[in-house]
């Protein structure tokens, strides 16, 4: 899945224009109650901005001005950071992850930085939901195979000889000892115990066999 089909599009996300003056932006971030929201000139994204960043750009301010000045006076355009943090829309979704690390939002932007939409932390959870099936109940079936060729067309074969339904299937990096962890979640039925054994008997260790 890319990035352009799970973000929301510009004309539904909240963000500031770098002219709005930082009263109007906290305005908007308590009434919207967000954490952040992209800052753009013209319709391209320049960078983030935060309750966090407005306070610390008040905090180092050094022109003396009292609260109430700084908030009416200086505008987002003037303290908006992390001009870096954005994601094109034709990137993978799992791309996401190692970049909500200060923000719950994700700017999605074109090569020329022209401000396209937003992922949301929440949107990647939804996702990593629906891949692991968490929203249908089932067998959830945990198990290591060892790193070898054909081992996943094996499963494949099993499962389909089994006629098990798959809500989901998951593999996961290598362990020291090279054995793959997957998860397995399969629709319950009356064969599960034969299913398992069949699985061990190739040479699957079963880990776990959970009802969700």
């Amino acid at each position: 899945m890319f990035v352009k089909g799970i973000m929301k599009p510009a004309h539904k996300s909240v963000t500031a224009e770098s002219s709005a003056s930082l009263s109007e932006i906290l305005k908007v971030l308590d009434e919207k109650d967000i954490e952040a929201m992209p800052v753009l000139t013209s319709g391209q994204f320049i960078g983030m901005i935060s309750k966090e960043i407005i306070f610390r750009a008040y905090f180092n301010s050094e022109d003396g001005m009292d609260r109430r000045t700084f908030l009416s006076e200086t505008t987002a355009g003037d303290v908006a950071m992390h001009e870096d943090y954005y994601i094109h829309d034709e990137e993978v979704f799992e791309r996401t992850l190692p970049m909500f690390k200060g923000f719950a939002v994700l700017a999605v932007v074109t090569p020329s930085k022209k401000f396209l939409g937003l992922v949301t932390r929440f949107d990647v959870i939804e996702q990593f939901e629906s891949a692991f099936g968490v929203n249908k109940k089932g067998v959830r079936i945990a198990f290591t195979s060892e790193e070898s060729s054909g081992r996943i067309e094996r499963l494949g074969d099993i499962i389909k000889s089994y006629h098990e339904n798959v809500i989901s299937l998951a593999t996961f990096d290598e362990t020291d000892k090279l054995a793959r962890r997957i998860v397995l979640k399969i629709e319950d039925n009356d064969n599960i115990d034969a299913f398992t054994r069949k699985l061990e008997k190739t040479g699957f260790r079963i880990l776990s066999v959970k009802n969700v």
